[in-house]
């Protein structure tokens, strides 16, 4: 299962893409707002309690400071990937990238690019791929259509 979680509802947006991919792969997941600074024993709380639950991967979504993928992976031994999100309060969402891509030394969060949802989903779904041959097949088969689908724009552009 991926945990999917988010600083705010204003974040759903995005991060509903993540969703999506889980959905598509047939994984299953949860969905929460656990926000680090208004809600800091929730966030505790809920990366200490993961692995009880399932989760074999945190994906977690925040603007601004965005603290929330660093402070969940301080304290879990899953691995978190983190998408900054810009938000209204952001600076062009480069507070986000770069709270969430400077961790200090030992406390390593994955980092997609800012609203990359999708890509945090796809990175989660191959993690859980290493053990899992039914989604590693899933997987190949997403990475040929993907090629396929190039091949179809070179085509494409050779008859103009």
């Amino acid at each position: 299962m991926v945990g999917i979680i988010m600083g705010s509802i204003s974040d759903l947006k995005v991060m509903e893409e993540a969703v999506e991919i889980c959905k598509q792969f047939g994984v299953a997941y949860e969905i929460d707002i656990v926000s680090a600074h208004r809600t800091p024993l929730k966030m505790v709380e809920y990366a200490q309690t993961a692995r009880e639950r399932g989760v074999k991967v945190i994906i977690a979504g925040a603007g601004g400071a965005a603290h929330l993928p660093g402070m969940v992976a301080s304290v879990t031994t899953l691995p978190v990937i983190g998408v900054p999100v810009k938000s209204s309060n952001s600076i062009d969402g480069w507070d986000s990238v770069l709270s969430i891509l400077q961790m200090p030394s030992g406390v390593p969060v994955a980092t997609v690019a800012l609203n990359g949802a999708k890509n945090a989903g796809i990175l989660a779904i191959q993690m859980i791929g290493i053990e899992n041959q039914e989604i590693a097949i899933k997987l190949q088969k997403y990475k040929t259509e993907l090629s396929d689908k190039v091949a179809e724009m070179v085509s494409e552009l050779r008859n103009k």
